[in-house]
C-alpha cells in the first residue's frame, strides 16, 4: 500500500522530533525526504540515511514494501 507524504513524516517525527523534514513526490512509492537534525552532526552520510530508515521501521523493507524508493539528503543545521 502506497504510502502518503504525511505518512513518511510522521515516521521520521517520531525518531527525529525537531528535525527540519520536507517530503517531496505524488505517487507514494517513488519519494523524496529532506532530513537536517542535529543528531546527524559528526555523522557521515552512510550513517545518517541508515538512521532515516530505521526511523521508517521497515516500510521499505522487501518485495513487497509500502515505499519502493527514497532520495533522501540528511544534513546536520548549518
Amino acid at each position: 500500500m502506497p504510502m502518503n507524504p504525511h505518512q513518511i513524516e510522521d515516521l521520521l517525527r517520531e525518531t527525529f522530533p525537531n528535525a527540519e523534514i520536507e517530503i517531496g513526490g505524488t505517487d507514494g512509492v517513488h519519494m523524496s525526504a529532506m532530513v537536517v537534525d542535529e543528531s546527524f552532526r559528526g555523522k557521515n552520510r552512510v550513517q545518517q540515511q541508515r538512521a532515516v530508515y530505521a526511523a521508517l521501521k521497515g516500510k521499505m523493507d522487501g518485495n513487497n514494501a509500502d515505499l519502493h524508493a527514497l532520495a533522501l539528503t540528511t544534513r546536520p543545521p548549518e
